[in-house]
């Protein structure tokens, strides 16, 4: 019997779980710990720019140990980079431990709440069990997962993908754009990536995982919904498609007679469209970059570079993204003249959620009057990594006009207590207590 169903036969409806209902966590400490990181690589118009071993996060990520610190935990950083504030058990020590987490580094100019408001909310959970002396039967910790945006074009969710024992071996001899090898840039951190193996956790020792998010969505703002309960995690896959056509002088080459890369790829841009929607295959796709050359005015385009990006639940509903796109890239090749490529990168899978911890979830929003509404996630996130290797969740906290990534970032401070207090149930429910 896996140690999640061994929790579920045990949870009892009464007795420890009945008396502990009642607990909230301190919002204004919460409130203000987000305000005090935010201040860590914040930017003149308000945003938080603290890219992944840059000084800022160092900074950030020691400002947060203090605050493991004053929350009764055990810090240690392992050797990937990864902060772990540990609560042990009060009657089995050595019972796999439930972890919560997120992460504190950031795009360039991005937000204060993305994956900081994960970690700060889950410190704030385990900071109030400790002031109310609540007893668990299992270990506990806090996750600061090392450089999850991908860092000047390093891996994302690197930490995450070193703490499920997943990183490659070209991770390792991976640099940024800079050149600077990641060991390097891993030991600013406090990583050791000759000993990266072992920041490795066994399955077993793992009983669940649950992250605290802001959506980075519209959903739960439109629906009025206070709470969201993801379902699964979009998977990604990221895709170049050159397209090569021949550069000529814009005055004297008939249309007739041009091999335009640009109108090539303006045409693949619209069938990237089409694959989500009504008549779709996948539920969204994206260009997000384009490159031409040699991009003159008066220069007929002779290559265009593009970035696909393709997200579902469904890794067969991508592979059938990716088949329409090929077929696209073929067709509108032959009709402008153009020959496209189409080179799949890197592809992430999708994570379905626990049903069970979805169920706790639930029941804690539930019991605590919040409006809930249960979505995919369509970012990526480390628990889409943990989830591989352990059962895991995300509960969501609406996003003002859906805004992620950016400076005006932001939720309603009432939503992110709402948020936690769902998460300081969640884990209420998950772990009984010693009796």
């Amino acid at each position: 019997m896996s140690e999640l169903a061994d929790v579920e036969q045990r949870l009892p409806a009464t007795g420890a779980v009945a008396e502990r209902r009642g607990l909230r966590i301190d919002g204004d400490r919460l409130l203000g710990r987000i305000d005090r990181l935010r201040q860590v690589g914040g930017t003149a118009d308000g945003g938080v720019h603290r890219l992944a071993f840059t000084k800022e996060d160092v900074a950030g990520r020691e400002l947060v140990r203090g605050f493991m610190r004053e929350a009764g935990l055990e810090v240690h950083t392992d050797e990937a980079g990864n902060i772990i504030g540990s609560r042990p058990a009060d009657s089995a020590p050595a019972a796999p431990t439930l972890l919560i987490g997120s992460h504190t580094d950031t795009v360039p100019d991005g937000g204060a709440l993305d994956g900081a408001y994960g970690v700060l909310a889950g410190i704030e959970v385990l900071h109030t069990l400790h002031d109310h002396r609540v007893r668990l039967e299992r270990p506990a910790a806090v996750v600061v997962f090392a450089n999850e945006e991908g860092a000047s074009g390093t891996r994302g969710m690197w930490g995450s993908h070193a703490f499920a024992g997943a990183l490659e071996p070209g991770d390792l001899a991976m640099c940024d754009r800079a050149g600077t090898p990641i060991a390097e840039l891993a030991a600013r951190i406090g990583g050791d990536l000759d000993r990266v193996a072992d920041a490795a956790w066994h399955p077993d020792r793992i009983a669940a995982f649950i992250e605290l998010h802001i959506e980075q969505g519209p959903v739960l703002e439109h629906l009025d919904a206070e709470i969201g309960i993801v379902e699964a995690i979009s998977g990604r896959l990221t895709v170049d498609v050159i397209v090569r056509g021949e550069a000529n002088h814009a005055g004297t080459t008939p249309m007739e007679l041009r091999r335009d890369a640009l109108a090539g790829a303006a045409h693949l841009i619209v069938e990237v469209q089409r694959l989500a929607g009504a008549d779709g295959v996948v539920r969204v796709a994206t260009v997000g970059s384009i490159a031409i050359e040699p991009n003159a005015w008066n220069v007929v385009p002779g290559t265009a570079r593009m970035r696909v990006d393709l997200r579902d639940v469904s890794v067969e509903a991508i592979e059938a993204g990716l088949d329409r796109l090929r077929r696209a890239a073929a067709e509108i090749g032959d009709r402008t003249g153009t020959v496209i490529e189409v080179r799949p990168d890197q592809l992430v899978d999708p994570v379905a959620c626990h049903p069970r911890l979805q169920g706790l979830i639930a029941e804690a929003a539930d019991r605590l009057g919040f409006r809930r509404f249960a979505l995919p996630s369509g970012a990526g996130h480390d628990a889409q990594v943990i989830g591989r290797v352990a059962p895991a969740a995300m509960i969501f906290v609406p996003s003002i006009g859906g805004l992620s990534h950016v400076p005006a970032e932001d939720t309603a401070p009432w939503h992110l207590v709402a948020g936690a207090d769902v998460l300081l149930q969640t884990v209420l429910g998950f772990d009984p207590g010693p009796g």
